[in-house]
């Protein structure tokens, strides 16, 4: 095997080797493309989805856990974004379809677990995965939020939800020559619904991003800074690859335990 080729990347694997392997766990990075404040590239979701994927799987497989990560899905869920200059939408209905492709490949290849890594806020696979878990009972269905996996408080000054102080570090860590100065991100300023109720968990609706935020950006990225990105990179794929590691050595047919505090 070429030693540069890493065996946990399918894009990277040849047939010879791939045909050897039982592997447990599919992993599939799913991002999308759209405008991040002013000084992040379009391409931020599945650059840090991606990586992360990446990172984490070469952890878990080091620990002998048997995952392959498929190439990730570049278009995501942009539905409240389409009057901004080249987003890239999919609708949930396209996406459930190319979900379904996938999973129908992974069903004919003998793959049990599929772990769905989203690098998106849009992409809302929930329902998805109820509906595909009928069709496909030998595949286990997973998603993982992995900017939700870790609390940004503890890294971060400024919270946001989109191109914000966090992914503003993890990219100034993963790509720093992607990122324009922070003198010329806008401030991330948002605005918040009129009626309340929208503004916390109990109910929702779409935002419509032009008259959320002047500049795409959802959170003040200012403080933002290198060490701060490669610190929470650390933490988020460490936890992500136990969760890999825990897939790949659980019995599909034994997920549960008795919850002792009943």
């Amino acid at each position: 095997m070429n030693n540069k080729t890493r065996p946990y990347m399918l894009a990277e694997s040849h047939w010879k080797e791939v045909r050897e392997q039982n592997y447990e766990v599919a992993v599939l990075p799913w991002g999308a493309l759209e405008a991040h404040n002013f000084h992040l590239p379009y391409n931020t979701d599945n650059i840090e989805t991606e990586v992360i994927a990446a990172e984490s799987a070469k952890m878990a497989w080091e620990k002998g856990a048997k995952v392959i990560v498929l190439p990730n899905v570049p278009y995501g869920v942009n539905t409240g974004q389409t009057d901004i200059k080249l987003t890239m939408n999919l609708n949930p209905s396209t996406q459930a379809s190319i979900l379904g492709d996938i999973i129908q490949n992974l069903h004919n290849s003998g793959i049990p677990k599929l772990l769905i890594l989203n690098g998106h806020g849009g992409n809302e696979f929930k329902p998805m995965i109820r509906e595909l878990g009928l069709k496909y009972p030998d595949v286990f269905i997973a998603v993982c939020q992995w900017f939700q996996s870790v609390d940004k408080k503890k890294h971060f000054d400024n919270t946001g939800d989109h191109a914000d102080e966090m992914e503003t570090s993890l990219m100034l860590h993963l790509t720093p020559e992607s990122v324009l100065p922070l003198n010329q991100a806008g401030d991330g300023a948002a605005r918040k619904f009129k009626i309340s109720a929208f503004n916390e968990s109990w109910a929702w609706t779409e935002r419509q991003w032009n008259q959320v935020t002047r500049d795409t950006g959802i959170g003040n990225p200012k403080k933002a800074s290198k060490e701060k990105g490669e610190q929470y990179f650390r933490e988020v794929t460490q936890k992500i690859s136990r969760l890999l590691i825990e897939l790949s050595e659980t019995d599909v047919e034994d997920m549960y335990e008795l919850n002792k505090q009943i």
